[in-house]
């Protein structure tokens, strides 16, 4: 069994939500992520998939975009992105997966999850100071976003597995940025391996990835991926 991730998804089965505002390279982009996915993961394999699931406004218009992920091979882990505005308390959540009988799919949400001796966790994140549209309102959402990937990460110690990786949806840290709170937190927990989304087109340009303060960054956007789930680990 294996861990994949690919984060931003935008799904768009259940509305009228052209990507070509991304670029080129989205056309046809939720057929090519069927055929990769299924060319790649097996059904006892696991995917971690770190925010901006569907472009729904409500669950309930999000029913299609749950149904294709939740036929797609392996088990999938979802943790909430800045466009998932159909996200609601987990309590609502796992009702909803329950209630249409999505069996495939758990939600990471303050928690974390033991997958093939590795503890799963990690958080939405947030704009970080230092970068240019950090505004104040920014500041309380930001501090309690890393106070959630504390949480997660506590969450993972309980697992009793050494190795812990991290998901977000928005990067830890950016050039304009240098540091973070998401940095910090995941260096006091010794955390090596850290992977998220968010960024497209032009913005992947300045993602920060390889070694960064002892913290393995990957960025795992689909279009950054060509759509193909990265594979995380093998076994």
């Amino acid at each position: 069994m294996s861990i994949f991730a690919i984060a931003d998804l935008h799904l768009a089965l259940g509305i009228d939500k052209p990507m070509d505002v991304f670029g080129g390279r989205w056309s046809n982009y939720m057929g090519k992520l069927r055929s990769n996915w299924i060319s790649t993961v097996q059904e006892g394999d696991s995917v971690i998939i770190p925010g901006d699931i569907s472009w729904a406004t409500y669950i309930e218009n999000a029913f299609e975009d749950f149904k294709y992920i939740d036929k797609l091979p392996g088990k999938k882990i979802i943790s909430k992105g800045n466009h998932d505005y159909w996200w609601t308390t987990s309590s609502k959540l796992n009702k909803y997966l329950e209630a249409n009988e999505f069996k495939t799919i758990s939600f990471m949400h303050n928690n974390a999850f033991s997958i093939e001796g590795m503890a799963i966790c990690g958080t939405r994140g947030w704009k970080c100071p230092g970068e240019d549209d950090f505004k104040k309102d920014d500041e309380k959402i930001y501090n309690r976003e890393v106070d959630r990937l504390e949480l997660s990460i506590k969450a993972a110690q309980a697992t009793e597995h050494n190795r812990k990786l991290v998901f977000m949806h928005y990067p830890p840290v950016t050039v304009r940025s240098q540091t973070s709170g998401f940095i910090d937190v995941m260096k006091k927990h010794n955390i090596c391996d850290c992977f998220y989304g968010h960024l497209h087109g032009e913005g992947i340009k300045g993602a920060i990835e390889g070694e960064y303060e002892g913290i393995n960054l990957r960025l795992v956007s689909a279009d950054h991926l060509d759509f193909m789930p990265m594979l995380v680990k093998k076994t």
